[in-house]
């Protein structure tokens, strides 16, 4: 019985240094470049749909087999939200970058409330949101600090 014990953390620990090491992992997108939109990109599989510009900010779309995903630019080059809808959410660890920390900790603080489809979870400088059903899953996850001057919540989706 030990020994399957030992056996199965050995194999548990280099599954983890693997997933650690060899996994490329994304640059920081949220808080980070624009040009993290290019390593988000192939870090999930994706290709390039459309990119926008308005008039405060650029989004940037790509998706995947699964899923949609939208990076907001500031006008400064750096991605204070982003927003997805498809039948999966994506990988946040890519998608927070440098703020996935504060999401898990706040994540496990936050109470799952039983027959709610939407979840909203607060760090104290990320703010990350799900919503939506199988087939049609949904979410964004924005820095208020980064949103530029004028840009209501409401419009990143």
């Amino acid at each position: 019985m030990k020994k399957k014990a030992y056996i199965l953390g050995a194999c548990l620990g280099l599954m983890l240094v693997t997933v650690f090491t060899i996994v490329p992992r994304a640059g920081a997108a949220l808080g980070g470049s624009a040009d993290s939109v290019t390593t988000d990109r192939m870090a999930l599989s994706a290709v390039r749909r459309t990119t926008t510009v308005g008039p405060r900010y650029t989004v940037q779309e790509i998706a995947s087999d699964a899923t949609s995903v939208r990076e907001y630019v500031s006008r400064d080059g750096i991605v204070f939200a982003i927003a997805w809808n498809g039948l999966m959410h994506p990988d946040l660890t890519i998608l927070l970058g440098s703020y996935v920390g504060e999401y898990q900790q706040a994540a496990q603080k936050t109470p799952r409330q039983m027959g709610q489809r939407r979840r909203e979870v607060r760090g104290s400088r990320v703010i990350v949101e799900k919503w939506g059903h199988m087939r049609n899953l949904q979410g964004r996850a924005y820095v208020p600090a980064l949103v530029p001057s004028g840009v209501p919540i409401d419009e990143i989706k």
